[in-house]
């Protein structure tokens, strides 16, 4: 992938400002979502059980259901609590075979989860620990911890209250 540079960087940046210009309100005169939340984020995987420990037992993101795929016989279809009343989801496709992860257009560049400072620290020395690469603090993104699920998922651990980015609150404050 080949960044922009020179006139083509500022081609890029002026059409940023000029979206931002039209189609971002301020947050008094947004008005609210038509939607209620994400039920559920769903994925592919290629080992249910290689699943299941990375997100449960790993990451601690409780297991609440695994049942057969409604529309793939032999397929499993399972869930685990991302907290705040979200959750996240995979299949796996017996007899397929799936490429790599690829970024590219249409694909999940990454998911980031928020967590507390303190689960903050527990997942980076996991990571450590498990010998997992990341990139994180220590380069830049001093709130964040990026990688890979086994999935070859890109994940992001948010150290960062619902609704903010980088300090400035994005939506009504809910609480939480």
């Amino acid at each position: 992938m080949t960044e922009p540079t020179g006139d083509d960087l500022n081609a890029t940046r002026a059409r940023r400002a000029a979206l931002r210009e039209r189609y971002l309100r301020p947050l008094d005169e947004r008005p609210e979502s038509t939607a209620r939340g994400v039920h559920h984020a769903a994925f592919v995987c290629r080992d249910v059980e290689q699943t299941i420990r990375f997100y449960q037992d790993f990451l601690g993101f409780p297991l609440v259901e695994l049942v057969e795929n409604r529309d793939y016989a032999g397929s499993s279809h399972f869930f685990f609590d991302i907290g705040n009343h979200n959750m996240l989801g995979f299949f796996d496709f017996p007899g397929h075979s799936h490429p790599e992860f690829s970024e590219t257009i249409g694909s999940l560049q990454h998911m980031a989860i928020s967590v507390s400072g303190e689960q903050f620290d527990v997942a980076k020395a996991k990571l450590d620990e498990a010998g997992i690469e990341y990139l994180g603090p220590d380069r830049g993104a001093h709130d964040s911890l990026y990688f890979r699920d086994p999935n070859g998922l890109g994940l992001e651990l948010y150290r960062e209250t619902l609704g903010v980015f980088e300090g400035t609150r994005l939506l009504p404050d809910s609480g939480r």
